[in-house]
């Protein structure tokens, strides 16, 4: 069978609606945290919960969306969830309650899962072909990290322009009446790229036959549950998502314990995004003309002294230097892993046609970071004030990246001689 050879701008638009999906349920909330707490009065467990009801909502969703993946064209799927989602923003801008804002969660957990996050995964697969698995998830991982870096670019520049009084004076009427406007901005691109994605993101039908499958039969989800690479990858993935989910709160430590204000703490933010597209490609080139599984364990062994620099309490509001580079480490090593741990899929003998329900298999167990993570960070934060709980979060940080790297060490161990 021929390799699909789609073109450049197929995966140009994968990178487009791959981070625009997530700007409204996590980007936002990312970059203007203390902003997002302030406006619709939540607090850090508040917050953390409505992230636990997307990732519930979402642990349903992997496992059936993955078989979804395997049936119909990935264009199709990933331009109405983006349609779907966009259409969240909307609500989500009115500034509703706090057990409707539970409700849109978990409308996004089904529209970012369901429908999108499989058919994003095979669609940069069958773009990487054989060869070229590091740069094509690289690439994606890293691009989507631009784009998230020039939304967070564009909302700082938003807010700020509708705060008519000095940012560290804003009441929280005008803090809103400024953040619903990065929202409906936010909400109106990705509805576009929604469109974009459905004109342009095609392949011809003879090749779109090659990735679907008429039915996914029992036996070939057995065939995908006895594969060593798939369970290593639920542990990989998991620990891995858990750094990345820890890097949300860059911008409440800038404002904690660095005593930033509001605009500066999701400048933080935004810089943090800015690092993202460097290493995913720089990385994904590494690993291609090197050794994948080797690149995924250091990059596990980087986030893990990274996270010590945070953890030990040596960072103050007097070391602005240190407190940069410290960012800069932990983001090289969660970025770098999350770059490369779809990418280790073809080393791990996971079929091309059967990638949606690996997906969907490994995601169920990868990805419950979303339920817990949140909640746990609150928790920590809230029950240690200040430099002390993020200090906690930072431990946690260590262990999970000490967990996955002996598992990604293994899957090298175990997947070496496909390195050859």
């Amino acid at each position: 069978m021929n390799e699909i050879k789609p073109p450049w701008y197929f995966l140009a638009l994968l990178i487009l609606s791959g981070e625009s999906v997530f700007i409204l349920p996590f980007v936002l909330a990312r970059i203007f945290r203390p902003t997002v707490l302030e406006v619709f009065n939540l607090d850090n467990v508040q917050l953390g919960l409505c992230f636990s009801i997307y990732g519930i909502v979402a642990l349903v969703s992997y496992l059936f969306g993955g078989a979804l993946a395997d049936k119909f064209p990935p264009r199709k799927l990933i331009a109405v969830a983006l349609w779907m989602t966009a259409l969240g923003g909307v609500v989500y801008a009115s500034f509703p309650s706090y057990t409707t804002l539970k409700i849109l969660y978990g409308y996004w957990g089904f529209t970012t899962i369901f429908l999108f996050w499989a058919p994003m995964i095979k669609a940069t697969r069958v773009w990487g072909g054989s060869a070229s698995q590091g740069k094509a998830f690289g690439f994606l991982d890293g691009g989507r990290g631009l784009v998230g870096a020039l939304f967070g670019t564009l909302g700082v520049l938003i807010f700020s322009l509708f705060i008519t009084s000095s940012v560290a004076e804003a009441t929280v009427t005008e803090s809103r009446a400024a953040f619903k406007y990065v929202i409906l901005v936010s909400s109106a691109i990705v509805m576009l790229v929604g469109i974009l994605v459905w004109l342009f993101m095609k392949v011809d039908h003879q090749s779109e036959k090659k990735i679907i499958l008429e039915k996914i039969t029992l036996s070939q989800v057995q065939e995908v549950l006895r594969l060593p690479s798939v369970w290593l990858l639920m542990v990989i993935i998991l620990c891995a998502y858990v750094g990345y989910k820890i890097t949300d709160i860059f911008s409440l430590y800038a404002k904690d314990v660095m005593l930033y204000d509001q605009v500066q703490s999701a400048k933080v933010g935004t810089f943090l995004l800015f690092t993202r597209p460097v290493i995913g490609i720089l990385i994904g080139v590494l690993a291609d003309r090197s050794q994948t599984t080797l690149w995924l364990f250091i990059s596990f062994i980087i986030s893990f002294f990274g996270a010590l620099l945070f953890a030990t309490g040596i960072i103050s509001d007097s070391e602005t230097s240190l407190f940069f580079i410290s960012v800069m480490v932990v983001a090289t090593g969660v970025y770098a892993v999350r770059s490369l741990y779809f990418a280790v899929m073809e080393k791990g003998n996971i079929p091309l046609v059967l990638t949606g329900t690996a997906v969907g298999i490994i995601s169920l167990i990868g990805y419950t970071p979303d339920i817990f993570a949140g909640p746990g960070m609150g928790y920590l934060i809230e029950n240690s004030p200040g430099k002390q709980g993020h200090q906690h979060v930072f431990w946690a940080l260590a262990l999970f990246s000490c967990i996955g790297g002996i598992a990604a060490w293994y899957y090298y161990r175990l997947y070496r001689k496909n390195n050859l």
